[in-house]
């Protein structure tokens, strides 16, 4: 449905997205992943036709959006980072607007604005004017504008950005309930949310792309070896200084955690539990948590956009990822 092809965009000096390549299939729910300043909006922006790339291009439904701007455009749903939204209208006037601007024909358009109000949960805001809803309502709105031309793919920069904790809930049942039928695009930076949402990751760190499989994949690819964190009532740096030392086991994190208690996340090549509580035991340290520990998405996360971290994927385009 989607294929990025060897992409790449500058902005003068500046290269903010270096020779990309992706696919995204017919039906899937896509994270679009990357720290501040990564190039997820800029290449989000091509995608859509909103800038034109430096290098390489877009195929969507095998047009090339050099080529076939409007055609692509018509295939997609759009909802950038700041939601487009005439203030001063009224809900149901500002989407009856929008269809009319995507040709939605006007026999249609009070068809296509009750599916969008059901799938948004928007009947009771129709009335309203714009600024007079809350953020999660806009939020609803802009999902609905989209959506109004009943496009195949949806493209959603950070959806859930400034919204409150009830608010994102909403919103990912939503994204959940319309990728079972549309392709979607989605960044953002909350990573439960992915994680619920998406069948495939895509990494992007400094305008390279990192990763990209389930997040099942990443996370198996970077959990070689066993994962050990304990908690104890004692002194911090001398748990430290003796763990540090010991042969079985390295130290990747330690400090002190709300309750006052040291906590230590420790990597080793097999179950170091038993050693590790009679370690404890011969020390004299009061064990209060010993647990395995499994890579989640976030530590994906931390370890391909941290610097020096291996770049993993399961794609076929493994040549465009390293510069």
């Amino acid at each position: 449905m989607i294929e990025v092809r060897n992409l790449s965009k500058s902005y003068g000096p500046v290269q903010a997205v270096r020779s990309i390549s992706f696919q995204v299939n017919q039906g899937e729910v896509v994270g679009f992943l990357g720290p501040n300043g990564a190039g997820k909006t800029t290449t989000m922006k091509v995608m859509t036709g909103y800038l034109p790339p430096n290098e390489g291009t877009v195929f969507v439904d095998g047009m090339d959006i050099r080529e076939n701007t409007l055609e692509v455009r018509q295939q997609i749903g759009y909802l950038p980072e700041s939601t487009p939204l005439y203030s001063d209208m009224v809900t149901y006037d500002y989407l009856e607007f929008v269809a009319a601007m995507r040709g939605v024909q006007k026999d249609d358009r009070a068809d296509r604005i009750a599916e969008m109000t059901h799938a948004c949960g928007l009947q009771e805001v129709l009335s309203k004017r714009v600024d007079a809803l809350s953020k999660g309502f806009r939020q609803r709105v802009g999902l609905a504008q989209a959506m109004i031309h009943n496009p195949p793919i949806l493209i959603l920069d950070e959806p859930t950005s400034g919204l409150d904790p009830n608010q994102i809930v909403e919103i990912r049942e939503l994204i959940r309930t319309i990728g079972k039928e549309r392709t979607v695009v989605l960044s953002t930076h909350i990573l439960p949310e992915v994680q619920a949402s998406c069948d495939r990751v895509i990494i992007i760190d400094n305008g390279v792309l990192v990763a990209d499989g389930t997040p099942e994949e990443l996370q198996s690819n970077l959990s070689a070896g066993e994962h050990v964190s304990v908690t104890l009532m004692d002194d911090e740096e001398d748990v430290a200084g003796v763990l540090g030392a010991w042969d079985m086991a390295e130290v990747v994190e330690h400090g002190t955690d709300v309750n006052g208690e040291a906590y230590f996340n420790l990597n080793s090549s097999s179950d170091i539990r038993a050693d590790l509580f009679r370690l404890a035991v011969s020390n004299g340290w009061t064990l209060t948590g010993l647990s395995r520990r499994h890579e989640n998405l976030e530590d994906v996360f931390r370890q391909l956009t941290g610097g020096g971290a291996p770049k993993i994927s399961t794609s076929k385009y493994d040549v465009n990822y390293q510069l």
